[in-house]
């Protein structure tokens, strides 16, 4: 019973719900497309730093041998949290979706329907995409077909979820109109740091751990590994090099306003 009531599929959906049913009375002002908003980003924010906490230590029990290394939390991670998770998180970002329309008073959006559903997909289609390939790989890998190999690895890609919590928390900064705060500035450098030390360079670093275990140069790992492994890995690194130029442009254009509004200040 303890173990049902632990398990993401009720732990999650449970926490979105405690949230929608406490922000609006600590924020009276919100409307509901900005409770579900913050409700949905403060999960997350939960969840990563659970599996970066889980990823952690998978990856200090494993690094003397990065290739048959073992730990629990590699495969009960994914089974108990990391799935679920991810469909939860599906669903929650459709309401996000739903809500921010419904609010600005979109005729479609009276009520669900496939019309909404189709229209959330058309604009989060690579989310969407993102989450359903770590559903439809990740934890097929995980559970069946890595022949109880390569628990340090799967606890670097559960590091990738560091980032998370700094992404989270900038949105949840602009929805309380502190987006020309010093926390809102120094937060985005963070994102720009976790994400490109957790999500892109974590990539080439897992090759060259496993090329030092075998002996063989960084350029030759990608040939010693099946292409299934290294199609797996370009599938999942290819959009988060997407978001990091999109995150950089973003940054840039945010520090080129500052730089403008000093320059008046100045003035």
């Amino acid at each position: 019973m303890l173990q049902v009531l632990a398990c993401g599929a009720v732990v999650f959906p449970g926490l979105f719900f405690a949230f929608r049913r406490i922000l609006p009375c600590v924020f009276k002002h919100w409307n509901d497309a900005d409770v579900v908003l913050v409700s949905e980003r403060l999960v997350s924010s939960i969840h990563a730093v659970m599996a970066t906490t889980a990823g952690a230590i998978v990856v200090a029990s494993c690094r003397d041998n990065v290739v048959n290394g073992r730990h629990w939390l590699a495969t009960y991670f994914v089974i108990w949290y990391g799935g679920p998770y991810m469909t939860y998180d599906i669903i929650a970002m459709y309401l996000s979706h739903f809500h921010r329309f419904r609010v600005k008073g979109h005729e479609d959006y009276k009520q669900h329907s496939l019309r909404t559903i189709n229209s959330f997909i058309r604009r989060e289609f690579l989310l969407v995409l993102h989450h359903i390939a770590l559903l439809t790989v990740l934890l097929p890998v995980t559970l069946f077909f890595r022949r109880d190999q390569g628990d340090f690895f799967i606890g670097c890609l559960f590091l990738t979820e560091l980032s998370t919590p700094f992404v989270s928390l900038g949105k949840i900064l602009i929805q309380l109109s502190l987006q020309n705060c010093w926390l809102h500035k120094a937060n985005g450098g963070m994102v720009l740091l976790t994400f490109f030390m957790c999500r892109i360079a974590l990539f080439p670093y897992m090759y060259w751990v496993y090329g030092r275990h075998y002996g063989i140069p960084l350029y030759s790992v990608p040939f010693h590994l099946p292409l299934s492994t290294n199609l797996g890995n370009v599938c999942i690194l290819a959009p988060q090099v997407y978001w990091f130029v999109l995150l950089c442009r973003k940054g840039f254009r945010l520090y080129r306003r500052s730089r403008g509004d000093g320059g008046r200040g100045d003035a």
